[in-house]
């Protein structure tokens, strides 16, 4: 099987900058974990709208600068909160503070209440897709030429430079995040590294992951070259039952892990999740 890969994932809402520099470093420091997320919004996703919710990429420029080794990113990135010329450029800069150790998470973007209250148009599915697959080649292009021009039916750039480039060559790895069966798995196929769903059943994992493989082969592309994530909750209180949760997803096929912590981060948690859900896992699988 394909590589198995664990890491964590602190949402900054509900918590604190220092709460959650806690656990990355933590993480960091555990050889097992390989990498760590943040997400990409302005509001809470539970709870109160009002509670609060640190900006996820000043956030992980800030974890960028004082961790060493694990790799980092959002997952996933909303598309339609910044143009891609600009996302391409905060991106690369990461990657540099990071001495390359992005990895570059972007999906189409859904929430309503953020769009609404910034006044960032929210469009239908299908343009949100459409965004997203233009958005894909011209940070890719920024990335990889020196002066890119694209000529979009939604976006335009004209000698758009991004110096300096990233560190990572050809480019940071692509994360793209869902799991729509006709554009979204499609526009994966075509640019991800890595393929991110935020949960749901095995049997549902298993079956999106397949219409994925048939995308790859409609275009030649090697399915395994593509990492399958999952991100799961985890339950502090019985974390054999999130490691049997977890064992059932890579029987299907899942082989990068995501351990979603939620605040308040109990003391120690990060070895815990090593010893009891990572170190098991690794050698069971092995």
């Amino acid at each position: 099987m394909s590589h198995l890969s664990f890491g964590i994932k602190t949402a900054p809402q509900w918590t604190t900058y220092e709460d959650m520099l806690s656990i990355w470093q933590d993480a960091d420091a555990e050889p097992t974990l390989e990498h760590a997320w943040l997400f990409d919004h302005f509001f809470p996703l539970s709870g109160d709208l009002n509670g609060p919710c640190l900006e996820g990429w000043t956030v992980l420029s800030a974890l960028a600068a004082v961790t060493k080794r694990i790799r980092l990113g959002l997952m996933v990135t909303g598309n339609t909160y910044r143009h891609p010329a600009v996302l391409a450029n905060i991106a690369a800069t990461v990657d540099i503070i990071s001495k390359g150790r992005l990895d570059f998470g972007i999906g189409a973007g859904w929430n309503e209440a953020e769009h609404e209250a910034y006044g960032i148009p929210l469009y239908k599915p299908g343009e949100r897709l459409r965004r997203l697959e233009e958005a894909c080649e011209i940070i890719k292009r920024m990335w990889t030429e020196a002066a890119p021009t694209f000529e979009g039916r939604y976006y335009q750039i004209k000698d758009a430079y991004c110096e300096p480039k990233p560190v990572q060559k050809p480019y940071p790895p692509f994360v793209i995040g869902g799991g729509g069966e006709k554009l979204t798995l499609r526009i994966v196929a075509k640019y991800a590294n890595i393929w991110n769903i935020p949960g749901g059943t095995p049997e549902d994992f298993k079956h999106k992951s397949a219409i994925l493989d048939e995308h790859c082969a409609a275009i030649g592309r090697n399915p395994a070259e593509i990492a399958r994530s999952i991100q799961i909750v985890i339950n502090p209180n019985n974390l054999q039952e999130t490691r049997e949760a977890i064992q059932k997803l890579i029987n299907v096929g899942a082989n990068h892990i995501v351990l979603n912590l939620r605040p308040p981060y109990p003391a120690g948690i990060v070895h815990r999740l090593v010893t009891e859900i990572v170190e098991p896992l690794t050698n069971t699988n092995a």
